[in-house]
């Protein structure tokens, strides 16, 4: 621990409200989320923000730190203060509830939009299905299965800004991955879902949830991905 204090502007309030000033200690290999735990723990205790695992597991932690969506709890003060200080608000693109609070319902219903839920093949009475490791079409999407919903990527997507009718990447990779997968009962389902109004053409390939994901994902190239094959649907005539 270091005698310097750092300088942090926490939003309060919804929509409506203000950026109060908050001095706090500055400590070596401190996080984001150190920094807004001990603002409500030694001087906001009303202070409303949402955390659980501290640890990157589980992606609730997610605030727009300085501009830029992120994990505060994966973020380091050192790596982004410099010689400034620190402005931590809510994610962008989603209602704000209180605070650094902000309401995932909207996030999930987009989800449900791209039909996101695996629909079985098989019933329970059946065998198991496998999928070997080895095999070229499952393996281009694996990577996709480590999202984990933490709507970075929604908030850092401006198409989602300026289109409230698309569903976003996080939606469109998660379809992606159903999509390739051979075990869903309704595949030409998620084709269809996501060839609609606000799908995955609705994308301006922009890039930034690519840029933003904490955990190295690339929606991008599954939406890409979900252009191609909607495209072939639509031609074979599949997608009525």
């Amino acid at each position: 621990m270091t005698d310097e204090t750092l300088t942090v502007e926490i939003w309060r309030g919804k929509d409506t409200g203000r950026f109060e000033t908050y001095q706090v200690p500055h400590r070596k290999s401190q996080t984001i989320l150190d920094v807004v735990t001990w603002i409500q723990r030694n001087r906001e205790p009303a202070l409303a923000y949402r955390f659980a695992c501290r640890v990157g597991m589980c992606g609730s932690c997610a605030m727009t730190v300085n501009g830029r969506p992120r994990w505060t709890c994966r973020t380091h003060v050192s790596k982004i203060v410099g010689s400034g200080g620190v402005r931590i608000e809510p994610l962008r693109n989603l209602p704000r509830i209180k605070d650094l609070v902000t309401d995932m319902t909207p996030f999930f219903e987009k989800w449900q939009a791209a039909r996101g839920r695996f629909e079985p093949s098989a019933t329970r009475s059946e065998p198991m299905a496998s999928i070997p490791s080895d095999d070229p079409e499952r393996r281009i999407v694996d990577a996709g299965i480590e999202c984990i919903n933490c709507g970075v990527c929604h908030a850092a997507c401006d198409v989602v800004t300026w289109n409230p009718d698309y569903v976003g990447p996080a939606a469109l990779n998660r379809a992606w991955t159903l999509a390739n997968d051979q075990r869903d009962g309704d595949r030409a389902g998620v084709l269809k879902a996501v060839s609609e109004v606000g799908g995955c053409h609705a994308c301006h390939t922009h890039g930034s949830c690519v840029e933003h994901c904490p955990v190295g994902l690339n929606p991008t190239a599954g939406i890409a991905g979900l252009k191609r094959m909607t495209l072939s649907a639509l031609l074979k005539g599949s997608l009525s």
